[in-house]
């Protein structure tokens, strides 16, 4: 083989080196490129509903770096909220937002509250020019303010987890495990090329409240050839993405669906994909 033959092949492999295949759609940075930079939060934040979290036990399936499975926690207070992935290093991107986010609000929290309590202090007359010691009701009245602030709020490390799991295929799924709401964002492509028409509806099986938002038919065809696996998947699969609302309604048991696709909107382009949520 001549030299310059030699190195154009020597190019390509690199080439192919430098670009990262996700078998299971468990990319890097996914979030990197999924939201414009410029915006504060996840576009799909606006659309879901806060009556779907809040005092609830929810499940982000296929979480990757936890980023939207920490935002819905911490923004409609779920009483708990397991972000799963079946990547180990996705699993520990997430743990390290976790604790990324929850440093940098502690770091705010204890400004703030240093800053109400000085403000406190000198609304309540506990301050005064002559720096006069707290009396037993002042003391009583600052140990009830404490008490109330530490009282509502909770710990995000109590309400957010992250594991390492294959919801298709897990072994020992608890019987008593039981999801308000569980979260399935740009996966189902995954499952399906993966475990074919099974898997899909082994994921459709479960919960309560299921917000759902599939990727259309013509991305399966982008991802096809990711593994030996895959292609064979989509030559099989019959259960096309629209026809998974008739699915869920008819075969599955949910009673009814919201469209709320509508009202979506920053989406970057490659991203506008329905958004639909099913009750039982």
């Amino acid at each position: 083989m001549k030299k310059e033959e030699a190195g154009g092949v020597s190019e390509v492999k690199k080439k192919r080196k430098r670009k990262e295949i996700a078998v299971y759609g468990n990319y890097r940075s996914y979030y990197g490129y999924r939201i414009n930079h410029e915006l504060e939060e996840d576009p799909r934040m606006k659309v879901l509903k806060k009556e779907w979290f809040e005092g609830k036990d929810c499940l982000d399936i296929g979480c990757n770096s936890g980023l939207i499975t920490i935002t819905i926690a911490k923004k409609f207070n779920c009483r708990s909220m397991l972000g799963i992935d079946i990547d180990h290093d996705r699993v520990e991107d997430a743990f390290w937002q976790l604790k990324k986010i929850v440093r940098m609000d502690s770091a705010k929290k204890m400004s703030l509250k240093a800053c109400k309590s000085t403000v406190s202090e000198r609304e309540n007359g506990v301050e005064d020019s002559t720096n006069a010691p707290l009396n037993e009701k002042d003391e009583e009245k600052r140990g009830k303010l404490r008490d109330c602030s530490a009282s509502k709020e909770r710990d995000l490390f109590d309400i957010v987890s992250f594991q390492q799991e294959n919801f298709v295929q897990s072994r020992n799924p608890s019987p008593n495990t039981h999801y308000d709401t569980i979260l399935c964002l740009s996966v189902t492509k995954w499952i399906h090329l993966n475990w074919g028409d099974d898997g899909l509806i082994t994921l459709f099986s479960k919960g309560g409240i299921f917000v759902l938002e599939p990727q259309p038919w013509d991305s399966y065809y982008k991802n096809r050839l990711v593994s030996e696996t895959t292609a064979m998947n989509y030559r099989s699969i019959k259960l096309h993405p629209d026809c998974f609302q008739e699915i869920l309604l008819d075969k599955i048991g949910f009673r009814m669906v919201e469209d709320i696709s509508s009202k979506l909107t920053d989406s970057k382009t490659g991203f506008n994909r329905p958004m639909l949520a099913f009750y039982k």
